[in-house]
Protein backbone atom coordinates (compact mmCIF):
# COMPACT_ATOMS: atom_id res chain seq x y z
CA UNK A 1 0.00 0.00 0.00
CA UNK A 2 1.01 3.64 -0.74
CA UNK A 3 0.83 6.34 1.83
CA UNK A 4 -2.28 7.85 -0.41
CA UNK A 5 -3.85 4.40 -0.23
CA UNK A 6 -3.12 4.17 3.69
CA UNK A 7 -4.58 8.01 3.56
CA UNK A 8 -7.89 6.93 1.65
CA UNK A 9 -8.00 3.34 4.04
CA UNK A 10 -8.16 5.77 7.15
CA UNK A 11 -11.14 7.96 5.71
CA UNK A 12 -13.07 5.69 5.08
CA UNK A 13 -12.68 3.61 8.41
CA UNK A 14 -13.49 7.47 9.84
CA UNK A 15 -16.79 7.65 7.89
CA UNK A 16 -17.83 4.28 8.18
CA UNK A 17 -17.37 4.92 12.21
CA UNK A 18 -19.34 7.65 12.15
CA UNK A 19 -22.05 5.96 10.03
CA UNK A 20 -22.26 3.50 12.38
CA UNK A 21 -22.64 5.55 15.35
CA UNK A 22 -25.86 6.93 14.00
CA UNK A 23 -27.23 4.02 13.68
CA UNK A 24 -26.31 2.30 17.07
CA UNK A 25 -27.80 5.87 18.65
CA UNK A 26 -30.95 4.77 16.85
CA UNK A 27 -31.00 1.27 17.94
CA UNK A 28 -33.48 0.07 20.00
CA UNK A 29 -36.17 3.23 18.90
CA UNK A 30 -39.39 2.59 18.23
CA UNK A 31 -41.20 4.11 15.46
CA UNK A 32 -42.87 6.68 17.62
CA UNK A 33 -39.55 7.95 19.16
CA UNK A 34 -38.17 8.08 15.46
CA UNK A 35 -40.04 10.81 14.87
CA UNK A 36 -40.19 12.51 17.21
CA UNK A 37 -38.99 16.44 17.46
CA UNK A 38 -37.43 16.81 20.78
CA UNK A 39 -36.20 20.67 19.82
CA UNK A 40 -37.49 23.38 18.70
CA UNK A 41 -36.93 23.47 15.61
CA UNK A 42 -38.89 20.00 14.77
CA UNK A 43 -36.16 17.88 13.35
CA UNK A 44 -37.07 14.41 13.87
CA UNK A 45 -34.12 11.58 14.28
CA UNK A 46 -35.56 9.57 11.33
CA UNK A 47 -35.77 12.62 9.43
CA UNK A 48 -32.08 13.61 10.01
CA UNK A 49 -31.35 10.28 8.83
CA UNK A 50 -32.97 10.90 5.38
CA UNK A 51 -31.30 14.20 5.36
CA UNK A 52 -27.66 11.95 5.86
CA UNK A 53 -28.86 9.42 3.28
CA UNK A 54 -29.44 12.85 1.00
CA UNK A 55 -25.81 14.06 1.82
CA UNK A 56 -24.24 11.08 0.73
CA UNK A 57 -26.47 10.61 -2.35
CA UNK A 58 -25.42 14.29 -3.16
CA UNK A 59 -21.80 14.38 -2.27
CA UNK A 60 -20.85 11.03 -3.59
CA UNK A 61 -23.27 11.05 -6.76
CA UNK A 62 -24.09 14.33 -7.81
CA UNK A 63 -20.69 16.02 -6.81
CA UNK A 64 -18.02 13.26 -7.11
CA UNK A 65 -19.18 11.59 -10.10
CA UNK A 66 -21.77 13.54 -12.13
CA UNK A 67 -24.12 10.43 -11.80
CA UNK A 68 -26.81 10.28 -9.40
CA UNK A 69 -29.44 7.61 -8.89
CA UNK A 70 -33.02 7.95 -9.09
CA UNK A 71 -34.99 9.05 -5.84
CA UNK A 72 -36.92 6.16 -4.76
CA UNK A 73 -40.26 8.54 -4.33
CA UNK A 74 -40.87 11.70 -5.38
CA UNK A 75 -40.23 15.02 -4.11
CA UNK A 76 -42.27 16.34 -1.68
CA UNK A 77 -42.90 19.11 0.50
CA UNK A 78 -42.40 17.17 3.59
CA UNK A 79 -40.91 19.63 6.25
CA UNK A 80 -37.11 19.96 6.83
CA UNK A 81 -35.69 17.29 8.46
CA UNK A 82 -38.42 15.26 8.81
CA UNK A 83 -40.22 12.29 6.82
CA UNK A 84 -43.46 10.64 6.04
CA UNK A 85 -41.78 7.52 4.64
CA UNK A 86 -41.92 4.37 6.82
CA UNK A 87 -38.98 3.41 9.16
CA UNK A 88 -37.35 0.38 7.20
CA UNK A 89 -37.33 2.53 3.62
CA UNK A 90 -35.62 5.44 5.53
CA UNK A 91 -33.07 3.15 6.88
CA UNK A 92 -32.62 1.13 3.72
CA UNK A 93 -32.29 4.56 1.65
CA UNK A 94 -29.48 5.44 4.31
CA UNK A 95 -27.76 2.40 4.00
CA UNK A 96 -28.46 2.06 0.10
CA UNK A 97 -26.45 5.63 -0.45
CA UNK A 98 -23.73 4.92 1.82
CA UNK A 99 -23.14 1.50 -0.19
CA UNK A 100 -22.85 3.40 -3.39
CA UNK A 101 -20.98 6.16 -1.57
CA UNK A 102 -17.90 3.34 -0.66
CA UNK A 103 -18.28 2.26 -4.56
CA UNK A 104 -17.31 5.66 -5.71
CA UNK A 105 -14.68 6.33 -2.75
CA UNK A 106 -13.16 2.63 -3.87
CA UNK A 107 -13.58 3.66 -7.91
CA UNK A 108 -11.76 7.43 -7.47
CA UNK A 109 -8.28 8.13 -6.49
CA UNK A 110 -8.07 10.34 -3.31
CA UNK A 111 -6.99 13.30 -5.24
CA UNK A 112 -9.56 13.24 -8.20
CA UNK A 113 -11.33 16.18 -9.12
CA UNK A 114 -15.28 16.14 -8.46
CA UNK A 115 -17.26 16.00 -11.90
CA UNK A 116 -20.24 17.85 -10.83
CA UNK A 117 -20.08 21.24 -8.19
CA UNK A 118 -21.63 22.21 -4.68
CA UNK A 119 -23.98 24.66 -5.73
CA UNK A 120 -23.05 26.99 -2.91
CA UNK A 121 -19.78 28.81 -1.15
CA UNK A 122 -18.21 28.19 0.34
CA UNK A 123 -18.43 24.44 0.16
CA UNK A 124 -17.77 24.37 -3.69
CA UNK A 125 -14.35 25.79 -3.62
CA UNK A 126 -13.65 23.52 -0.06
CA UNK A 127 -14.52 20.16 -1.92
CA UNK A 128 -12.14 20.15 -4.57
CA UNK A 129 -10.83 16.46 -4.48
CA UNK A 130 -12.45 13.14 -3.24
CA UNK A 131 -10.17 13.66 -0.19
CA UNK A 132 -11.90 16.69 0.90
CA UNK A 133 -15.43 15.52 -0.29
CA UNK A 134 -14.56 12.33 2.45
CA UNK A 135 -13.30 14.68 4.96
CA UNK A 136 -16.87 16.58 4.45
CA UNK A 137 -19.04 13.72 4.72
CA UNK A 138 -17.08 12.58 8.09
CA UNK A 139 -17.61 16.09 9.32
CA UNK A 140 -21.57 16.46 8.46
CA UNK A 141 -22.25 12.54 9.85
CA UNK A 142 -20.22 13.29 13.12
CA UNK A 143 -22.25 16.82 13.66
CA UNK A 144 -25.79 14.77 12.86
CA UNK A 145 -24.57 11.89 15.32
CA UNK A 146 -23.60 14.15 17.78
CA UNK A 147 -27.34 15.62 17.40
CA UNK A 148 -28.48 12.69 17.14
CA UNK A 149 -26.80 11.22 20.90
CA UNK A 150 -28.81 14.69 22.03
CA UNK A 151 -31.73 13.50 20.58
CA UNK A 152 -31.86 10.56 22.24
CA UNK A 153 -30.63 11.45 25.53
CA UNK A 154 -33.92 13.21 25.56
CA UNK A 155 -36.08 10.82 24.46
CA UNK A 156 -35.10 7.58 26.43
CA UNK A 157 -31.82 9.04 28.52
CA UNK A 158 -29.72 6.52 26.85
CA UNK A 159 -25.77 8.11 26.43
CA UNK A 160 -22.66 7.33 25.35
CA UNK A 161 -24.29 4.92 22.48
CA UNK A 162 -22.40 3.61 19.19
CA UNK A 163 -18.78 1.90 18.48
CA UNK A 164 -16.63 3.89 20.96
Amino acid sequence: MTGIDDEKAVLQEFLRYQRASVEAILEGLDEGQLRKAVLPSGWSPLGLVEHLGHAERHWFQQVLTGAVTPMPWPDDDTPPLTTPRPVDTVLDFYREQCRIGDEAIAATPLTAAPVGRHPEEPLASQTTDLRRIILHMIEETARHAGHLDAARELIDGRTELGPR
